[in-house]
């Protein structure tokens, strides 16, 4: 066979139990969401028997093709009407809607509300797991079809809520339905951190980061642009302060910095090289060091204090005497505190530069403020007089 005869195949693949009725000739038709395409009448299709046999079984030839909703195939094939006498009422396809716990379904609802008003008294379901996957949710419809003398056939499953069996059959296979849920749920969440832990962020880049072999690395194009942002807050500078400075010059070509942009940059752990996955859910998982970093770990902790203290609802706990008053006698930046508590309750403070790695002691100013008997001290007499160097942490 060559390529162009190849190309005009058609081939469908369909469950081995319906293929087989169909070659039985029990089964007239073959019901498909979308029409297949370059199909004509008489034209033969090869049929691609799924799950059990996974081979072509054989070929059928198209004789006649509806189209139409749901309910106008049913009853223009005679399928509105079961075998056992039943009617069809009514057809319910929450399409694209995972049977999934806390999904919003308005067809099932609306199902419900039928049963409700007495116009149906079965569900017809292909598999138990169309309707839920949840045992809880299971066991809440059990209780909802019992009340109102209704009950539940799923043809695959071959399930029928009519009888105690039948109940106690469909309670076995939702329990191993949702098993089957939380296994995969927790492969899933093993691969993902095993992932991340490689770098490999499941979100949009952020500024100053990019996708490199599914890898978040820096962007040293954009990269000076965040470190700018946090040097700025730092320094005392507001989010819309930050922001006018962004539009005047036209960073990145942009006129249209907000305020909100400068929060969500100052706000992101990964500017530390942390992520937080699911970070507004109720159990975020928190990740360290799993990119590289853009700012100190110091720096970005130093403007989440920032934000607390330019929060009108911050109440300062701690009392710094020289804070927003002493500059770096390096970089003339502000200096910012700390202060450490021993298990007595004393609490000793310090000023510090994150960039220049040195710090003062509260006690040490104090008293040079007071032998050189002014009201605010100059940095740089206190600079010349005594510093202490920060305390790196041996590795």
């Amino acid at each position: 066979m060559d390529k162009k005869q190849r190309d005009r195949l058609i081939v469908i693949s369909i469950m081995s139990y319906y293929a087989r009725q169909i070659f039985a000739e029990t089964k007239g038709y073959e019901f498909r969401k979308s029409p297949l395409k370059d199909c004509d009448l008489n034209k033969k299709i090869y049929v691609y028997s799924a799950k059990e046999d996974k081979a072509l079984i054989g070929y059928m030839k198209v004789s006649d093709i509806l189209k139409g909703n749901t309910n106008q195939i049913l009853k223009a094939t005679g399928y509105d009407v079961r075998p056992d006498g039943h009617e069809i009422v009514d057809y319910y396809e929450d399409a694209g809607i995972s049977a999934k716990t806390g999904n919003h379904r308005p067809e099932f609802e609306r199902l419900k509300d039928d049963i409700n008003a007495k116009k149906i008294n079965t569900i017809v379901a292909l598999k138990l797991d169309r309707i839920t996957r949840s045992i809880y949710d299971w066991e809440n419809l059990m209780t909802f079809l019992d009340e109102n003398n209704a009950y539940l056939d799923c043809v695959n499953d071959e399930i029928n809520t009519t009888s105690a069996n039948g109940k106690m059959i469909s309670r076995l296979l939702m329990s191993v339905s949702q098993n089957e849920i939380e296994r995969t749920s927790e492969r899933t969440k093993i691969g993902l951190a095993g992932a991340i832990k490689q770098g490999h962020i499941p979100h949009v880049a952020p500024l100053g980061y990019k996708h490199e072999d599914k890898k978040l690395v820096i962007d040293y194009a954009t990269k000076d642009i965040v470190v700018r942002i946090y040097d700025l807050y730092y320094n005392g500078n507001s989010y819309q302060t930050i922001s006018n400075i962004f539009n005047e010059e036209q960073v990145l070509g942009k006129t249209n910095w907000r305020d909100s942009t400068i929060v969500t940059i100052l706000e992101n752990e990964i500017y530390k090289g942390d992520f937080v996955h699911g970070k507004r859910t109720k159990n975020p998982i928190y990740y360290e060091n799993v990119v590289e970093p853009i700012v100190s770990k110091e720096m970005w902790e130093d403007c989440q204090v920032q934000k607390k203290k330019n929060s009108r609802s911050y109440k300062r706990t701690l009392t710094y005497l020289y804070l927003q008053k002493l500059k770096c006698p390096k970089c003339n930046r502000i200096l910012g505190g700390k202060a450490t508590t021993k298990k007595n309750g004393k609490a000793y403070f310090y000023y510090y530069c994150n960039d220049c790695k040195i710090q003062f002691k509260e006690k040490v100013i104090k008293e040079i403020e007071k032998l050189t008997a002014m009201n605010v001290v100059r940095l740089e007499v206190i600079a010349k007089s005594v510093y202490v160097p920060e305390k790196k942490e041996e590795k």
